[in-house]
């Protein structure tokens, strides 16, 4: 962890009150983000650490994977927990299952880093993967609910993948980018299990 002088947090509560009082917002990703670039910002400004370290200031990349990750986790185990439910075929109750285990404690993990790495990440779903989340439980029923998951698990996955591969080499953060890597062979077995379950429910 990185240690900041009293004048560096100074600066962020500043400016978070600032952002707070022009144009706020309810959506809880935004809000991470705009705490983020803050902090941002304010290490910037300050420039207290020595160059060959890796700062707040360095962590846009990071900051960004972090926000947008708790974010499609938190949905993850929504959606799961909906599914677990909500299916009618064996194969997405039992994957849905499975994803709830595994994708709260990935959410646990990724909490705990960022907070080691000053980055705020979002507290709950962001308005999109709230109206996801209606949107299935409204929406879909039977088998058109099982399809809609399987099909919404498989395009998840995928973007999960080319995200947590994008921190893996882009990061600046030596450990943020490790736990991503680290987290890539069970994305692609996860996304590997979507697709098989996405050809039972289509049958």
């Amino acid at each position: 962890m990185k240690f900041y002088p009293l004048l560096l947090t100074g600066m962020v509560f500043t400016l978070l009150c600032t952002s707070c009082s022009n144009g706020s917002t309810s959506d809880s990703k935004d809000k991470a983000d705009s705490t983020n670039t803050a902090r941002i910002d304010s290490a910037k400004a300050a420039d207290t650490v020595a160059s060959n370290q890796n700062t707040m200031a360095d962590m846009k990349q990071d900051a960004n994977f972090a926000v947008a990750a708790a974010d499609a986790g938190m949905l993850e185990v929504a959606l799961g927990k909906l599914a677990a439910t909500k299916g009618t075929s064996p194969a997405v109750r039992k994957f849905a299952s499975q994803m709830v285990a595994d994708h709260s404690k990935t959410n646990t993990e990724l909490k705990t880093l960022a907070t080691e790495k000053n980055i705020a990440v979002p507290k709950e779903m962001s308005d999109k993967c709230q109206k996801a989340l209606a949107d299935m439980k409204e929406d879909k029923k039977g088998k058109d609910f099982d399809k809609a998951y399987a099909d919404q698990m498989v395009k998840d996955h995928k973007d999960a993948i080319d995200e947590f591969k994008k921190e893996s080499e882009k990061g600046t953060d030596s450990q943020l980018s490790a736990w991503a890597k680290s987290k890539i062979p069970t994305l692609e077995h996860h996304l590997m299990m979507a697709e098989e379950m996405q050809k039972t429910v289509e049958k």
